[in-house]
Parts: C-alpha cells; structure tokens; sequence
C-alpha cells in the first residue's frame, strides 16, 4: 500500500493533532493510538490520508508515529511551496494586467480633409493643423473637438490627430498617414470693376 498525500484541508489538523502526541511513544501506530475512546476525537484521528486515489482515515493505516510526523512534515513542505508559487503566478499575472492596462497613444496625420477621426478603441486627445490651403483663407478655423472627431471649417491640407487608449481595448499603436481626397474649395468669383461715370464738368 502506497502512501501518496495528506489531504489539503487536513494540514492544520495534522499539525495540531502531531502535536499533541510528542509523548506518545513512536513505535505506536495511529490506530492504536486513536483505538482508545478518549482519542477517538482528537484531529489526529480525524484526519484523512489519499492512499492510491482513495481517501481513507489516518487511524485505519498502519503507520507509527514516527512515520506520521514525517509525513505531515512532507505534506506542509509540499503545501507550503505550492502557496508559494501560486502567489509568484499571481504576481505575474497581476504584472502582465498591468502591462496590458498601460495607456497607449498613436499619431494619424489626416491630409486634404476638414475632419479627423481615431480607429476603434482611441479616444481623440487633440487635433492640430499643421498645413493649409491658401484658397481658403489660410489657417481654418477649428468648429468642433469631442473624444471622437475633431472638425474644420474648411479643409486643410494637413493636420495631426493624436488618439490614445487603453492597451487592452485599442488594437497596437500604428502612426499613419490618410490622404481624404477632399477637394479644395473653388475660390472666390473675381469682383467685378464698377461701372465708369462720365466726369462731372460744370458749364458756365
């Protein structure tokens, strides 16, 4: 009969229970120990061993006593490294969330258009025009700014959109440069000459 493991919720109750029997003599198996009535209730007699896949109670075993307190030492050593490499795992895990969580941001530079946009998952930050026509007016004017688009008055040659969000929502930063194709406005109708007058002359 293979001894595997002291069952997990069983630990506390073998340390106690071990503990309690320092002064019994160490060729004393458990069940003779826990055969007396006064023992029978004791944790040491309570707790359950996995023999070959099945459970079965510490005092149906022959083990000593001394072969029990090496056992539960083996099994507390055992739970005590397995507590311990769940809580690196969870710190690696709880790293790689944050890693993922981390704000990112990407830099769209729109060409020939009156609006900038962000892909799915950015948010606008700013929006900034970094070249102009000239057939309309110059610098245009800036009529609308929210966390999705940002909008010009006329079209621009260029402007750069900035748009960040979070790592885990946003797919991976890509800097890029969108060519709209807007046409630039016509320009203004030339203004027409007044029509001439004839000279005032006075006759006498």
């Amino acid at each position: 009969m293979t001894l595997r493991k002291i069952l997990a919720g069983g630990l506390a109750l073998a340390a106690l229970g071990m503990s309690a029997c320092t002064s019994i003599p160490n060729d004393m198996t458990i069940g003779q120990y826990c055969a007396n009535p006064d023992k029978a209730d004791e944790d040491v007699c309570r707790l359950k061993v996995e023999i070959d896949g099945q459970s079965t109670a510490l005092a149906d075993t022959n083990l000593r006593m001394s072969e029990a307190f090496n056992l539960v030492g083996e099994a507390q050593s055992a739970a005590d490294q397995a507590r311990a490499d769940a809580a690196a795992a969870m710190a690696k895990a709880e790293e790689a969330l944050a890693r993922e969580d981390q704000m990112q941001c990407e830099t769209r530079t729109i060409q020939k258009s009156n609006i900038g946009t962000c892909r799915e998952g950015y948010t606008l930050t700013s929006c900034t025009q970094t070249r102009f026509t000239t057939r309309a007016g110059g610098l245009s004017i800036l009529r609308e700014i929210n966390d999705q688009q940002c909008r010009f008055q006329d079209r621009v040659l260029e402007m750069q959109v900035r748009c960040c969000g979070m790592a885990s929502a946003a797919p991976q930063p890509a800097d890029e440069t969108i060519d709209e194709q807007m046409p630039e406005p016509a320009p203004p109708p030339a203004a027409e000459p007044p029509p001439e007058t004839e000279p005032n002359t006075l006759q006498y």
